[in-house]
């Protein structure tokens, strides 16, 4: 009666093989898997911190440099404030006339009828000096003041490019 039943014993115990095997396997690549994934998120999560550090450093360096350029501005508009009002107080005291400008004139230049400034101690052989008219002053005045706000601003702007470049 044995003799009857080992074929069908021997394809079941051959069937319970290959169903333990291929449980056996698939826990074997399942396991292979979890490791893979495991280190895949690993990965990704390095990937992410470095790239958070990189965002950081950039961040301060932008802070940084927004600093410089406030910094820059406040500098730039300090001169520039301060330029306008040395010029203000200029015209205000050339137009009261507490102040005069005056040029040098040179000797034998062609101008003989310009009358020599007397000093207190007498008349002397030192330059000789002749008074601008007011409105020409003026005008002097305003072009020099046009010519220092250029001249802030060109430093301004070169120091914008400086803290600009690496």
């Amino acid at each position: 009666m044995l003799n009857r039943w080992k074929p069908g014993l021997y394809a079941a115990l051959l069937a319970l093989g290959a169903v333990l095997a291929w449980q056996a396997q698939a826990w074997r690549y399942g396991r292979l898997l979890a490791q893979q994934e495991q280190a895949l998120v690993q990965q990704r999560l390095d990937q992410a911190e470095a790239l958070h550090g990189l965002l950081l450093a950039e961040r301060e360096q932008r802070e940084g440099l927004e600093l410089r350029v406030r910094d820059i501005d406040s500098r730039h508009f300090k001169e520039l404030s301060d330029a306008q009002n040395t010029q203000a107080r200029l015209r205000d005291r050339l137009a009261t006339a507490d102040l005069r400008l005056s040029v040098l004139v040179e000797r034998g230049a062609g101008c003989p009828a310009v009358p020599a400034a007397t000093g207190a101690a007498g008349v002397d052989d030192g330059p000789v000096r002749a008074r601008l008219d007011p409105a020409h002053a003026q005008r002097i005045i305003a072009i020099t003041d046009r010519g220092d706000r250029g001249l802030i601003a060109l430093r301004a702007c070169q120091a914008y490019v400086r803290a600009l470049a690496p």
